[in-house]
């Protein structure tokens, strides 16, 4: 066992990562649906910029989610 060298991972960290890519996935898709649904009254600039928002979000929680640390 003296050749071996155990990596620990911050347990903590990673569930943080997790929990802050699990609510920037809701908070875009929120917001997507939203900027969506309500796209005649937002006019056609605002509503394509908070879709942009949410795409953008939703693709960093995604990222968020799915890395991983080595």
């Amino acid at each position: 066992m003296e050749g071996r060298h155990v990596k620990r991972e911050p347990i903590l960290l990673l569930f943080m990562e997790r929990l802050v890519g699990l609510v920037l996935l809701i908070i875009g898709v929120i917001l997507l649906h939203g900027a969506y649904a309500y796209q005649a009254s937002l006019g056609g600039a605002s509503s394509s910029f908070f879709m942009a928002i949410s795409v953008a979000l939703i693709f960093l929680g995604l990222l968020m989610l799915l890395s991983k640390t080595e």
